[in-house]
Order: structure tokens, then sequence, then C-alpha cells
């Protein structure tokens, strides 16, 4: 079987424009020292409202329809939604709680993708590390000061992360087998392991728990605290993280290997990178910051795992990661939007009575218009005309003959 070459569309590192002759060409402002600086900063604004300020605009517009048409208010939905996510101090502690894990995950996919590497298994690495931390925390805490057994959960579930991408990592790298099944493949197993862990071997069996779950964690023993809020600091850990990893990327030969294996494996194979060592290496680091999630979700949130309880975030920071452009800082920031969205959509939702799935089709909406901002952004750099442009031009072209 032939290696397969199937891996995210070569991205820049950077939200700045690199490509040549764009509106007019900024090579004329290269001239000129001042207007090269005054244009390129100009450029960055400009792609900023693109990409992020206009979409979440089209998909406040969008979602309001929706509201409208269920008999909602839509801009007392919206003023909601700011108000419990960001404006109220329990609702932004919410908001960056909700970043911790997503962090962490983000990390993992800015590896695997950077690298050309689709590792969509997330959601059972981070599933089997939260599920082995939930029921080794409690029993550990009693034999083992706080903060041996926090380093040591977090070794746990970084570590059960990693060699959960094993068997897509030797697939990949010695048959060349697609990783996106394999992924989503051990997922699946993963997620279900995870259930049968909590419900068999960690099962807190003490009278009156109706849903399996493993034995809670007392809060005095989980992740300590941010400034006397709720805050915990695995959200320190994953702005660690993505930093660390965009450093890696940025600044290091490691970095620069990954990057070239991820443009062109036969380029990589060439230079006598060693691929397969580092698609293993890989598929490892991945999977330690997917596990590593798990781990802090419970020891800062949760304390116990219930037998039912995935909130599959592994595939929620794909987009996330990709609109990004795999860039460790704009990552933070789409991480913090999409918490927003998700912690004020949530509360806003409760309020106005509407189900819980109402607040993740703004979350949706948001990013399907991101995408498409991202994907007319990328025709215009290469310099191509988009559908709509192109009949613009038949249309003004009629209009000319017409008038001679």
């Amino acid at each position: 079987m032939k290696p397969t070459d199937t891996k995210p569309p070569e991205m820049t590192d950077e939200h700045t424009v690199v490509s040549d002759g764009l509106a007019g060409g900024l090579s004329n402002a290269e001239d000129t020292p001042g207007i090269s600086l005054g244009s390129s900063r100009m450029e960055k604004i400009r792609r900023s409202m693109l990409l992020t300020i206009l979409p979440l605009v089209a998909a406040m517009v969008v979602g309001g329809l929706f509201l409208f048409a269920l008999g909602r208010d839509p801009l007392a939905f919206y003023a909601t939604m700011i108000h419990r996510a960001i404006i109220s101090p329990s609702g932004l502690q919410e908001t960056l709680i909700r970043m911790a894990p997503l962090l962490l995950i983000s990390a993992g996919l800015i590896v695997a993708f950077s690298a050309g590497i689709w590792n969509l298994g997330g959601d059972g690495q981070f599933m089997l590390g939260a599920a082995l931390v939930g029921g080794l925390a409690a029993s550990s805490a009693e034999v083992m000061p706080r903060g041996l057994m926090l380093v040591l959960m977090l070794l746990i579930a970084g570590t059960l992360g990693a060699v959960w991408t094993i068997i897509p990592a030797v697939m990949k790298a010695r048959y060349g087998i697609n990783e996106i099944i394999t992924t989503l493949m051990m997922s699946f197993i993963g997620v279900n392991l995870a259930s049968l862990l909590v419900k068999v071997m960690f099962l807190d069996d003490r009278p009156g728990i109706q849903t399996p779950r493993t034995p809670v964690l007392d809060v005095a023993d989980r992740l300590p605290t941010l400034f006397g809020t709720r805050v915990h600091s695995g959200v320190i850990i994953g702005v660690v993280a993505v930093v660390g990893v965009h450093l890696l990327m940025t600044r290091t030969s490691l970095g620069l290997r990954l990057k070239v294996l991820g443009a062109n494996v036969k380029a990589a194979h060439h230079a006598g990178l060693g691929v397969s060592q580092l698609t293993i290496a890989t598929f490892l680091l991945s999977g330690m910051f997917m596990g590593l999630a798990g781990g802090v979700e419970v020891l800062g949130v949760q304390g116990f795992v219930r037998a039912d309880w995935n909130p599959s975030f592994g595939l929620v920071a794909v987009p996330l990661v990709f609109l990004a452009r795999m860039n460790g800082w704009v990552t933070i920031a789409f991480v913090f939007l999409l918490s927003v969205l998700s912690i004020g959509g949530e509360l806003a939702t409760r309020d106005a009575g509407l189900p819980n799935q109402f607040g993740l089709l703004i979350v949706a909406l948001v990013l399907l218009f991101m995408t498409v901002a991202e994907y007319f952004e990328s025709r215009r750099l290469r310099g191509e005309r988009t559908v709509w442009a192109t009949m613009a031009v038949r249309f003004l072209s009629r209009g000319d003959a017409a008038g001679e």
C-alpha cells in the first residue's frame, strides 16, 4: 500500500501578507519605507476585520434571524450572552476555565497539522486521560502530598494520551495507512473504553449514586486557583503549552523539520529527515497534549468522571487551529472567542427558554462564516477571481457592450 499524502493544506506561519502584488502590489510600497510600514499595518487590520470581525457579525445576523423567527429578541439574547460570558465576573471566570482544555487540545493539533498529520482522535485520547485521572486521583490524594499527586496525575494523563496514538502512528509511518481512519477508529474505542473503566474498574459504588462515576476528588486537592477566583492553574498550563508549541514550530530545527514534512513528504525523504521517526514523534507529542487536556479538566473542574460524560472538545478545536493558520498567538485569541460563544451561548439560551443546541448553532455559524471568509481571502491572495467577482465583471462588460 502506498503512503497517503493526505495532509492539511499548506498554511503560512503568521496572519500577515507574504504574497506578491496584493491590491496593486505591496512591492511598490516597499520602495518607500514609511509607506511600507503603514501599508503592512493597514493590511493586517484589514485581514483581521475580514477573517474575524465580519464573519462574527454575519453569524450574529443570521442567528438573529433564527431568534426572531422563534419569537425571541435577538438584541436581548446577544446582550445576555456578552454579559454572562465577559462582563459578569463569574461568567468571565467560566469562560477562562473553558479555555484550559481547548488550549491544550489546540497545542496538540498545531503540532500534528503543521507536520501534515490529521490526528482526529483527540476525543478518545482526552477521555482516556480523564478517566484514568478520575479513577486514581482521589485514592492517590490519600497517600501522597497534593503537589506530587497533581504532577503524577498529569504525567499519567499525558502518557496515556501519547500511548493511544502509537497504533495510528506506526500504521502511518510503516505502512502509509491513512491516519484519518485509524485515529477516528481509535477515538471511538478510546471513548467507550473510558466509559467501561468508569463503570467497572474505577466505579464509586457508594449507595445513592445513580449514574456510574469515579470517586470525587476533594476541592482542596484539585489544581490551585488563581487570585482567589475559580479559575484554576490549568489555564496557565494551556497558555504555556500553546506558546511553547508556537516557539517550537517557529524557532527550532525540529519545528522546521516538521514543517518540511507537512509541506512535502517526498522532499522530507530526499532531505534525509527520518520521516518515520518524525511521524511517530508528532503523533506522540500531539496525543500527549490531548491526554493532558483530559487530566487538567478533571483535576481543575470536574473532580470526577461520569460514565456518560464526553464534552467532545477534540473536533471543536480543529477548525480553530486551521483558521488560526497554526499560529499560537492567534489560536489563543480564537479559543477565547469560542469560549465566550460557548459559555455565553449556553447561559443566554437557558434564559431564553431555548434548547441547549441553539448555543451550538451560534458557534457553528461563526466557524462557518470564518471559513468562508478564509476561502475568499486565500483566493484573493492567489490572484484568483471568486465566483461573485467573475459575475460582476461579466455583468459590467455586458453593460459596456450594450452602451456601445
